[in-house]
């Protein structure tokens, strides 16, 4: 198993975040490791984004506790270049969905030779 994983962040508001793209044998996922120390019920979205503008969207369980935790999209065949995929997790505050601020957004580590 490969994975691909952008920095570990921490949000002033108590959100700890890593989220990574793995492969193994011709399949790519997204992976984010997470820990909720805000006290609050957050809302984390974890999107994997693939070659040709393919996309996979999975709302993760609420994340209401101070314990690490990881969240995945389901696994899809790798189609193209596999290490072009980049994965993004969000997490949102409570509140409203339209109105709930972004408190944390963790991305993975972009493919070498990736384009801007």
């Amino acid at each position: 198993m490969a994975a691909r994983c952008g920095p570990e962040l921490v949000a002033p508001e108590g959100v700890e975040a890593q989220t990574c793209v793995m492969t193994e044998g011709g399949e790519t996922w997204a992976r984010t490791y997470y820990r909720n120390a805000t006290g609050e019920v957050l809302r984390p979205l974890l999107t994997l984004l693939g070659p040709g503008g393919r996309t996979v969207e999975l709302h993760c369980a609420p994340a209401a506790h101070d314990e690490p935790g990881t969240c995945e999209t389901p696994r899809v065949p790798s189609s193209g270049a596999p290490r072009s995929a980049t994965a993004v997790a969000e997490f949102v505050g409570a509140g409203p969905v339209d109105e709930a601020p972004l408190l944390l957004r963790a991305g993975s580590e972009r493919a070498p030779g990736a384009g801007d």
